[in-house]
């Protein structure tokens, strides 16, 4: 295996995070917060993506960088102003930063830059075109010869008053051991401005003492033409453990005349001989300054890097499984307590002590479920750069708006969402939002509100993608399910039944087949995306005003909290999150509703009433309610519904057992559970079995299937 192959990942995974950070920074300054810390923090991500590609030589990467980075730093110095416009184009820099990252991973090269590149040298005015610094250089001859530009021009002078900066580089051996290369960040600061490099060999050994895994170089680097101190720190981010590194700002004092500078790999030239400027950065050669003490801001600058929290990296497979291995310790835990319960001698002595080995496993299996943990904004912000293109393809003015992007749920879902919420997405700009001049007509602002939150409500996460547009057209709905022959032309919809048809496979209400809608495949493919994870998907609709798609999802896919009820011969889970009550009813408060419903009296509120064991046709089951317990749920979207079973066991939390990949997905069963007898319970999903509930119809045979299973 590729030694460096490993290094390579650890690069772009770095990315994806810069890639994050810049992409939250611009749209930051799209809303108006064009700080000097959004803007620093947009071209430190831009740059460090730079770096990191010039060392792999990833060529047409760093090319493209080098010009948005220039674009970024002249927005930072205050020469270019952030204006609307300009953040546009920096928008569509940073989407095709995004897929020149992902094109290096891939080891492709079709990334079509020309028309952001165009716009981006118009913003710079040519100056990304002029430094040259693009092209990483050749790695072979690391010999320094001398070459003489003349900088005295009064164009090309710098500004009084630019400081500069005297840089003391000792590797340690880890450093080298690491692959790194003091070349690579020598002539990285190159990129920062004009500098002169002497190498330090004073701690060579002799020949015989030499050991080959030591470092015994040093090199002492002057750097002009560079204001800021953090982007010298930034080039040696990656190595900070691994060296000795001592920054120091010496005063500044104009640029003068012509003046001798150095250039790897170049050969000498004669003083009267014409120049070309070098592909690479030019390195001056040395003025002796005074030193002066570095400013206060400057001198914070490590306390603040100190501040970052720390992270890891950890392989999946081995969080799960250490997340399968909790899993069962808290199964023999339940076995355990549940043979030792039952035992007449020393039951109530030892039930002391499993009591505290069950408060430990939990502590334990929360602080294991956390790892698995990690906030929706992974997610969240991939999507502004989705409604930006889809309204230019679409013609329409469309501003994204983001809520709860902190909101923590399990890595599993957050890996499963980002296909849903973009067809979503996708289809509230396609369908939902009207045109800018419709809009204007209807009194509305031309430009259209989609709004993408998240949150925890009831131990589950809802996330919610709505729009103001026209609202869902229920005449123009069921008409094409018509015509497609999806429903019958006689058949007595309700306003709800009518908005989820959408979800049909085949269904489309587009007129003509575009790159963005027109195969009715999209909404499909979220229903059956949010159904795997154990989510349901609703409908809320206004017309004229717009729609609002809510996904209710487990917060894990692992554990939950659950109540263990009896139905019959057979034992099930319902989890504690739906729970609002329990009771047993009165005769009195239970009333017949139709020719099989039944509606039950709960203070003055009449909800519906099931009974488990009908539904499911348990065998074995009581009917009789006088006989059973109630108990009262909250369904996402449906609301409130009381359940009838024989008996509640116990509440304790379970362990989730997902046997979709087997037999696939049963209404009204969401997955099953060891208990700590050994056998194997149903877990029931309230939302799906409300729903099935109100058609009337229960899955008896695929229960079964599920219980055979």
């Amino acid at each position: 295996m590729d030694p460096m192959e490993a290094i390579k990942q650890t690069y772009f995974q770095e990315c994806d995070e810069l890639l994050l950070a810049m992409e939250e920074g611009l749209i930051a300054m799209e809303s108006g917060e064009a700080d000097s810390e959004t803007i620093n923090a947009v071209f430190r991500a831009v740059h460090s993506i730079k770096g990191g590609g010039g060392a792999f030589g990833f060529e047409i990467l760093v090319e493209f960088s080098h010009v948005f980075e220039t674009a970024m730093d002249l927005v930072r110095s205050g020469k270019l102003d952030p204006s609307p416009d300009v953040v546009k184009v920096l928008l569509r820099a940073g989407d095709k930063l995004s897929d020149h990252v992902t094109a290096a991973r891939n080891g492709t090269t079709g990334v079509d830059d020309t028309e952001v590149l165009a716009e981006l040298s118009r913003l710079t005015g040519g100056e990304a075109e002029d430094t040259g610094a693009a092209a990483p250089a050749d790695f072979e001859g690391l010999a320094f010869a001398p070459i003489m530009i003349d900088i005295g021009g009064e164009e090309e002078a710098k500004a009084p008053g630019t400081p500069t900066w005297r840089i003391r580089f000792a590797p340690h051996a880890a450093l080298y051991a690491k692959a790194n290369e003091p070349y690579l960040l020598i002539r990285e600061l190159g990129m920062l401005g004009a500098i002169e490099v002497s190498a330090d060999l004073s701690n060579l050994p002799d020949l015989s003492l030499l050991e080959p895994d030591q470092a015994y170089f040093a090199w002492d680097v002057e750097l002009k033409d560079c204001s800021d101190r953090g982007s010298i720190e930034e080039v040696f981010e990656f190595v900070s453990g691994d060296c000795d590194l001592e920054i120091t700002e010496v005063a500044a004092e104009p640029v003068a005349a012509p003046l001798a500078v150095f250039a790897p790999g170049l050969p000498s030239l004669d003083d009267d001989e014409p120049v070309v400027a070098a592909p690479e950065p030019v390195m001056a050669a040395p003025e002796e300054k005074k030193a002066v003490a570095a400013p206060a801001a400057t001198q914070a600058a490590p306390a603040a890097v100190d501040a970052v929290k720390q992270t890891i990296r950890v392989d999946l497979d081995k969080v799960d499984r250490l997340v399968n291995l909790v899993g069962e310790l808290v199964i023999t835990q339940a076995m355990l307590s549940q043979r030792i319960l039952e035992s007449t001698q020393q039951g109530q002595t030892v039930s002391a002590g499993l009591g505290e080995l069950e408060h430990l496993l939990r502590e334990l299996q929360e602080a294991v479920m956390a790892i698995r943990t990690q906030p929706v904004k992974s997610v969240f912000q991939r999507m502004p750069r989705l409604v930006r293109e889809t309204a230019a393809q679409t013609g329409k003015e469309c501003r994204l708006e983001i809520e709860g992007e902190a909101t923590e749920v399990d890595k599993t879902v957050i890996e499963r969402l980002g296909e849903p919420l973009t067809h979503m997405i996708r289809n509230a700009i396609d369908h939902g939002l009207e045109t800018p001049e419709e809009r204007i007509a209807l009194g509305k602002p031309a430009e259209g509100t989609v709004k993408l939150s998240a949150e925890h409500r009831g131990g589950r996460i809802i996330i919610e993608v709505a729009d103001d547009g026209r609202g869902i057209n229920r005449t123009k709905v069921r008409q094409k399910a018509i015509e497609r022959g999806l429903i019958s032309a006689n058949a007595n919809l309700s306003d709800e039944e009518i908005d989820n048809l959408i979800f049909l496979p085949g269904f489309s209400t587009a007129a003509s087949v575009s790159n963005i809608s027109g195969r009715g495949v999209g909404l499909d493919v979220v229903r059956r995306n949010i159904v795997d994870l154990g989510g349901r998907i609703t409908i809320g609709s206004n017309n004229g005003k717009g729609s609002k798609f809510s996904l209710t999802l487990p917060l894990t896919l692992a554990v939950l909290d659950g109540m263990i009820v009896a139905v019959g011969n057979q034992t099930f889970v319902l989890p504690l999150s739906h729970i609002i009550e329990s009771l047993l009813p009165k005769p009195q408060d239970v009333k017949a509703f139709g020719s099989t419903g039944m509606l039950l009296n709960v203070r003055g509120s009449y909800v519906p009433l099931v009974s488990v064991g009908k539904l499911l046709q348990v065998p074995g089951a009581s009917y009789d309610l006088n006989n059973s317990v109630v108990i009262l749920v909250e369904s996402e979207g449906i609301g409130r519904m009381a359940l009838a079973v024989d008996a509640i066991v116990g509440q304790r939390q379970v362990v989730i057992k997902s046997f979709e990949a087997n037999i696939g997905h049963i209404e009204g069963i969401a997955a099953a559970t060891i208990l700590g007898d050994g056998r194997v319970a149903l877990i029931l999903d309230i939302d799906g079995l409300v729903a099935g509930a109100r058609e009337g119809a229960g899955r008896p045979t695929d229960y079964q299937q599920a219980l055979g299973a």
